[in-house]
């Protein structure tokens, strides 16, 4: 049994009317679903002076990545980050695939960021546009052709991916299943090569292999039954809120797999209905999970410096949370408009070359 023990100067209701001169920070396991303390200090535990060593709050301008110019999907891509859940990779496509790839070491799921177009699968074909996520179950043959050049954030899991359990918000919540769509079988745009084949890249064990057929290997006619290609886009998304308390991140989760959950942030009514209530994300040390936020479109209110394309990783073990001026900031805002991707992943998770060679160096300084 849990028995909550109360000493010292505390708040009597977690993020609302916190004891006069002191910040809050969220101390728990399991994300938010563990075990927990809430202490109240005086001064925010991110006020450091400097830090010797390489744990500290990381940041990384996506926009300054290379990109492709072709149409090689698997040299699109981008490694930033990895673990042995997951890996996060962001893949600019300009041209139309002219292979089809299947992914026999992962489910993925694509965040498009920018731009639009068609994927073609087993499954039939779908629209995309930016704002879309795109679960591809692993071992699914597919082709993206970009109509615009098309930037996605994507997210390899070694697992399952799944929508998570709504529990008792009902299973309407956050989204109604009805708005996923799915494909219809449909004849594949993809002619032959010179050599009269058409090719099928498969990733296994991280090496790729090319198998040829002499007929387009898309040829589904038809399918039923509960596993396939499924798309949401972001603006199907209704996000759970409290009027007068401030819900952790893990109230917006999206899509959950083994040791990870992705979540997504979107704009939302702000904590109004008591002017006690935090409206900015409470201070937190991240216990057990890493985690790493995607900006995709909108005004970032709980920071300055960050815009849509860039990547923030706040890895366990050091505290983050909202810059001093957006407490400010908060106290005459209503609502916030930002969109952005949230991949927390309960092992640690290793910057890859990529990602070093655009990191926002004095990213740690910015709550000084």
């Amino acid at each position: 049994m849990d028995i909550p023990y109360i000493r010292g100067k505390v708040a009597s209701q977690a993020h609302v009317a916190l004891p006069e001169g002191t910040v809050e920070e969220e101390y728990a396991r399991n994300g938010f679903f563990g075990r927990y303390a809430h202490l109240y200090r005086t001064h925010a535990p991110v006020g450091w002076k400097r830090i010797e060593g390489p744990l500290k709050p990381r940041a990384y301008d996506l926009r300054k990545l290379e990109v492709a110019s072709h149409d090689d999907w698997l040299e699109a891509r981008r490694a930033l980050l990895a673990n042995e859940d997951v890996r996060l990779c962001l893949a600019e496509l300009k041209k139309p695939m002219s292979y089809f790839f299947r992914n026999a070491d992962a489910d993925e799921v694509l965040f498009v960021h920018t731009g639009a177009g068609r994927i073609e699968t087993d499954f039939g074909p779908l629209a995309y546009e930016a704002g879309d996520y795109l679960s591809i179950p692993r071992g699914t043959a597919y082709r993206l052709l970009p109509t615009s050049p098309t930037s996605s954030l994507v997210v390899e899991a070694f697992s399952e991916v799944n929508f998570p359990d709504r529990g008792m918000l009902g299973q309407h919540a956050l989204f109604d299943p009805a708005v996923i769509q799915v494909p219809t079988p449909e004849a594949s745009t993809l002619g032959a090569n010179a050599q009269g084949e058409w090719e099928v890249r498969i990733r296994r064990l991280g090496c790729t292999t090319n198998v040829f057929y002499p007929f387009n290997p898309l040829d589904v006619v038809g399918w039923k039954g509960t596993l396939t290609v499924q798309k949401i886009n972001v603006r199907d998304i209704r996000p759970v809120l409290s009027d007068r308390y401030h819900l952790p991140p893990s109230a917006h989760t999206t899509f959950v797999m083994h040791n990870a959950v992705i979540c997504t942030f979107l704009p939302r009514p702000l904590e109004n209905g008591d002017p006690r209530a935090l409206k900015v994300p409470f201070y937190h040390s991240n216990i057990d999970f890493d985690e790493v936020l995607f900006y995709h479109s909108g005004e970032f209110f709980s920071r300055a410096g960050i815009a849509p394309g860039m990547l923030t990783f706040h890895p366990q073990g050091i505290h983050h949370g909202p810059q001093a001026p957006a407490f400010k900031r908060a106290e005459s805002a209503t609502r916030t408009e930002e969109v952005a991707v949230m991949l927390d992943t309960k092992r640690p998770l290793l910057p890859c070359d990529e990602a070093q060679g655009v990191e926002v160096s004095d990213y740690w300084r910015s709550w000084q």
